[in-house]
């Protein structure tokens, strides 16, 4: 589990940045990397997407 909550946090992290920074900002892509780098630690783990990424039914995708 320590993988991701790991993966989670670096995500957020990163989401920040961009809000902040912008993408192309140095700070921004190192964070983008570390979130990379956890989430394949995870998946390496043997964690899948939905283990980080979690189904919202309560959301429903508006096609495109």
């Amino acid at each position: 589990m320590r993988h991701i909550r790991a993966a989670r946090a670096a995500q957020q992290r990163a989401a920040r940045a961009i809000t902040a920074r912008g993408l192309a900002h140095p700070l921004t892509r190192l964070l983008l990397a570390a979130a990379a780098t956890a989430a394949a630690q995870a998946w390496e783990a043997g964690h899948r997407v939905t283990d980080l990424h979690p189904a919202h039914p309560e959301r429903k995708h508006h096609g495109g």
